[in-house]
């Protein structure tokens, strides 16, 4: 492990000032999944030893080499050396804003995530996600992921990629979870086991009644003809389920709740049903399958999860939970935090359709700009941590919350732009003459915005006046003024073709200023007047982009 500082920043800092700044570094990398940041730590220092901003400059570049050493640390040797060195920090937990205190702390936190693997995670999924990742930080508590792969439905199956394509983009996001995934299918047998512990316990019952029927009963509040059965008479026929003697869809395991709830939707709700389609991960091996809320109830319980953080529209899941844990005479029973239902507005997000158009070939793959996944996301240029402080700028709003793209697009912006190049790109370029000049390439809609006798501004360049349609002359004042149009432009025969892929799958094409060539593969730029865009392929004499924002 990487234990000093080097020499000349220690000759520098001096003895208290190094440590200072160490300190901070390390506590700003553990927060920040192992990158400290500069203007995080300078503040914090000067907050400490105001005589240090007398000399910002030179601390900045020194500070900058402390930085740089400490994220050249693993995260579990900048945790060893924040105990070892900084005891005091580890106590100190770091205000993360936004979000509301946990209620009801008895101890540690236990958080988990719960995707189903019917696709990749897309910018809708993430909320939860986040804010569970956030309390799990703010509390060094622990955070499992818990791919809920029960049997799903017909009109919503599993995805054998989401498997792959789930924890690759929790980990892009920056989120920590406990080392060891674990799977709802490799946990049947434990659902089984409390299954028949509820009908041991006359809380549930094997109904055999049609599905029409049954709705009917539920809404009238009739009990049907098999919830009076004997617990031994449901025993057996639960024993005959699982031995796969019933057919699909003639037999499911109800939940006794009581039949006049004022909610015809919680009267005996389905625990458990017949499947046989065969499963994404394990094949045939089952054939009776837990609904969301058994398993959920079953797993809260044996793994300890403290804190549940779910949509308001899945209240009802909460009092199923509740239900069952009271049969089950548990009592340390997690606090349910319900949040209100997010909506992003000028994002088409539906995992659905994204399955189907992936799978039709219509679209190029999860990582498609159309599936609005993470993979997506981070194919365009985003940055995780635009999308963690996006998230947590909403709050835990019961209200349903509606965000404008634009709101993402600018928090990318600002983190991005400081560091951005700035180049020319036309799209559908049109030529422009310029007497006794240069000849030059502008876009199209700048073409037909121009008339005989109009001032423009080449960005850079010179100001030109237009003569007649597609020729100009230099004008004669040169001076920059600033009520004039501005265009930009790249120069005939030193361009690159360019096309980008825009988020509805289409293509802008144009040409891109011959400095373009000296971009780096997956960087992040800004065509001026234009975009930002991320390079995805290069060669000689041309270049391909995928649209950021604007």
């Amino acid at each position: 492990m990487k234990s000093s500082i080097p020499k000349k920043i220690k000759d520098f800092l001096g003895a208290k000032t190094k440590s200072c700044a160490l300190k901070h570094a390390l506590k700003n990398a553990m927060i920040h999944d192992g990158k400290a940041m500069l203007k995080a730590i300078i503040p914090k220092m000067i907050g400490e030893n105001p005589s240090l901003k007398d000399n910002i400059k030179e601390l900045t570049k020194n500070v900058k080499e402390v930085i740089k050493e400490v994220n050249n640390m693993t995260i579990k040797e900048q945790e060893e050396m924040l105990r070892k060195q900084f005891p005091e920090q580890l106590e100190k937990k770091e205000v993360r804003t936004g979000l509301p205190e946990l209620p009801g702390l008895k101890g540690r936190v236990v958080m988990r995530l719960a995707p189903f693997p019917s696709g990749a995670i897309h910018i809708g999924n993430i909320r939860g996600m986040i804010i569970n990742d956030e309390y799990a930080k703010k509390y060094g508590g622990k955070l499992l992921l818990v791919i809920d792969d029960t049997i799903g439905s017909e009109q919503k199956p599993i995805v054998r990629e989401a498997y792959k394509l789930i924890p690759e983009a929790i980990k892009w996001l920056g989120i920590k979870y406990d080392s060891k995934i674990i799977y709802k299918s490799d946990r049947l047998k434990l659902f089984y086991k409390y299954g028949g512990e509820l009908i041991r316990k006359g809380a549930a019952y094997v109904c055999e009644c049609p599905n029409a029927l049954i709705r009917d009963y539920r809404a009238k509040g009739i009990d049907c003809e098999h919830r009076n059965n004997s617990v031994n008479k449901n025993l057996s026929k639960w024993k005959s389920m699982l031995k796969e003697e019933y057919d699909e869809g003639t037999a499911v395991v109800r939940l006794k709740t009581d039949m006049k709830d004022k909610d015809p939707a919680f009267r005996d709700r389905v625990l458990f049903r017949i499947s046989k389609r065969k499963h994404a991960r394990i094949g045939n091996k089952y054939s009776v399958w837990p609904m969301l809320e058994m398993s959920w109830a079953v797993d809260d319980m044996l793994l300890g999860v403290t804190h549940i953080i779910r949509g308001k529209e899945l209240m009802i899941e909460g009092r199923m939970e509740e239900f069952i844990w009271n049969v089950l005479d548990y009592n340390e029973k997690p606090e349910i935090m319900l949040i209100g239902l997010f909506q992003i507005e000028g994002a088409k997000i539906s995992k659905s359709k994204s399955r189907m158009e992936v799978e039709s070939g219509r679209y190029t793959g999860w990582d498609d700009p159309r599936t609005w996944s993470v993979q997506s996301l981070k194919r365009r240029g985003f940055k995780k941590q635009a999308l963690r402080e996006f998230i947590i700028s909403m709050g835990l709003s019961k209200a349903e919350v509606k965000v404008p793209i634009e709101s993402l697009y600018t928090i990318n912006r600002k983190i991005i732009d400081s560091e951005c190049k700035r180049y020319s790109f036309v799209k559908n370029p049109m030529k422009l003459i310029i007497k006794d000049g240069e000849t030059i390439w502008i876009t199209e809609g700048d073409a037909k915005a121009l008339s005989k006798g109009m001032k423009v501004r080449l960005m850079d360049y010179m100001n030109i006046k237009l003569i007649s349609k597609g020729r100009a002359e230099r004008a004669k004042d040169q001076k920059t003024v600033y009520d004039i149009k501005k265009i930009h432009y790249v120069l005939d025969k030193k361009y690159l073709t360019c096309r980008v892929l825009m988020p509805d799958g289409s293509w802008d094409n144009g040409y891109c200023e011959a400095q373009c060539k000296k971009i780096k593969k997956g960087e992040v730029i800004q065509f001026q007047r234009y975009a930002f865009a991320r390079l995805e392929k290069k060669n000689k004499k041309s270049l391909e982009f995928i649209y950021a924002h604007p």
